[in-house]
């Protein structure tokens, strides 16, 4: 892999009813100071997003780079991964089996024609060669990643619906907020108004037609949408980093910039543009 682009190693690793009021006005964090997860549960999804990064061997880039030099092969603890997320998903269980059984098509002829064992006699365990791990790629699998992370950190389906669509777990989000602002568990705001904490999800739209903001998705509701979401992992010196799957085919954490106040600055043109910021209240 791009040498540039992998492990900022340990520079990363320590470093409907009415609306209710959208944010008042922007959030008076300072982007100089640390900013800490607001509860233990929020800690707890930063540290299971973390951890998977780590087993995806600790890929991180600054920025907006549009793709990895290499992407990792389909090892059997990555193909596992995989697999561990579209679990925590209502569909996944279609989904594991066809890729089970794709990988089982690809890696037949390889362990027809191995070599014997002089010993046993038996075919040496052979892996397919060079099979990328983004041969799994479809469907994506990144709100999926989302659906697991939320698991591991213990959040329940009460305050997050897991879904492989990021835009239904986020009308889940959204429908709870509605019903109990006070007492939801993620809070939807503006992404110019409220300064990201760890443990928060930022999400965009990819969309060809971009929505300005959450309420604009109330009048879409339970309806298709191409959207991402990443988990904020840190927020500090003026930077905060996401942690997201399926981005650029693996786990990736990225750095990105914020304002003095802690708002997030937009992407670059060309690419999708932040819309909404789910605060974790837990």
């Amino acid at each position: 892999m791009r040498r540039l682009l992998l492990l900022l190693p340990l520079l990363l690793v320590t470093a409907c009813a009415s609306t209710p009021p959208a944010s008042t006005g922007p959030s008076q964090a300072r982007s100089g100071t640390s900013q800490k997860p607001a509860g233990p549960g929020a800690a707890q999804l930063v540290a299971a997003a973390e951890r998977e990064w780590r087993d995806w061997g600790r890929i991180a880039v600054e920025g907006w780079p549009i793709a990895l030099d290499r992407t990792p092969d389909a090892t059997p603890e990555l193909f596992d991964k995989l697999m561990s997320y579209w679990s925590a998903t209502p569909d996944g269980a279609g989904i594991i089996n066809a890729h089970m059984h794709f990988r089982d098509t690809i890696s037949g002829p390889a362990l027809a024609s191995a070599s014997l064992d002089p010993v046993s006699g038996l075919p040496f365990n052979v892996e397919p060669a060079n099979v990328a791990i983004s041969s799994y790629n479809t469907p994506a699998w990144s709100a999926a990643f989302i659906s697991y992370a939320m698991n591991s950190a213990g959040v329940s389906r009460s305050d997050f619906r897991p879904s492989s669509a990021h835009v239904f777990y986020m009308d889940g989000m959204i429908e709870n907020y509605l019903a109990d602002p006070d007492s939801a568990a993620f809070r939807p705001h503006h992404v110019e108004e409220y300064a990201p904490r760890p443990g928060d999800l930022l999400c965009y739209d990819r969309s060809a037609s971009p929505l300005p903001n959450w309420e604009a998705r109330m009048a879409e509701r339970g309806r298709s949408r191409p959207s991402h979401c990443d988990i904020v992992v840190r927020a500090a010196g003026g930077t905060i980093d996401l942690i997201g799957g399926n981005v650029m085919d693996v786990v990736l954490r990225r750095r990105i910039p914020v304002d003095a106040q802690g708002i997030v600055l937009p992407p670059p043109l060309e690419r999708p543009p932040f819309f909404v910021v789910f605060e974790n209240r837990r």
